[in-house]
């Protein structure tokens, strides 16, 4: 099992898991975190970190499209190790239906 970054994440980008992190797995892009699946090692610890419960064990049903996704921009985006700001105007998004069609960027982000 690993966790997953959902599309709860975009436009949030709270930043908390990434503290909490003793692999260092996440993956930065301009509005959103995803997990590199091969790197998680399964501690659960991030999940209960995220403000806008966006990271979910990939147990659950429907994650599959996250999975991929998860797995495809964490080999293309830059490593993040330290916890940064969240966007000025994260709260207004959270908890916002269609995110992803909105406003999902295959940007990178900064990284550390």
């Amino acid at each position: 099992m690993t966790y997953v970054v959902t599309d709860a994440c975009i436009r949030c980008k709270y930043m908390d898991c990434v503290e909490v992190c003793p692999v260092d797995c996440f993956y930065e892009g301009e509005n959103m975190l995803v997990i590199n699946p091969s790197e998680c090692i399964d501690c659960g610890v991030c999940e209960p970190e995220c403000p806008a419960e966006a990271i979910l064990p990939d147990t659950e049903s429907g994650i599959e499209q996250w999975m991929e996704l998860n797995t495809k921009f964490s080999a293309e985006w830059p490593n993040i190790t330290a916890k940064k700001d969240a966007p000025a105007d994260a709260d207004e998004y959270k908890g916002a239906e269609g995110k992803f069609e909105k406003f999902f960027s295959e940007a990178p982000g900064e990284g550390d």
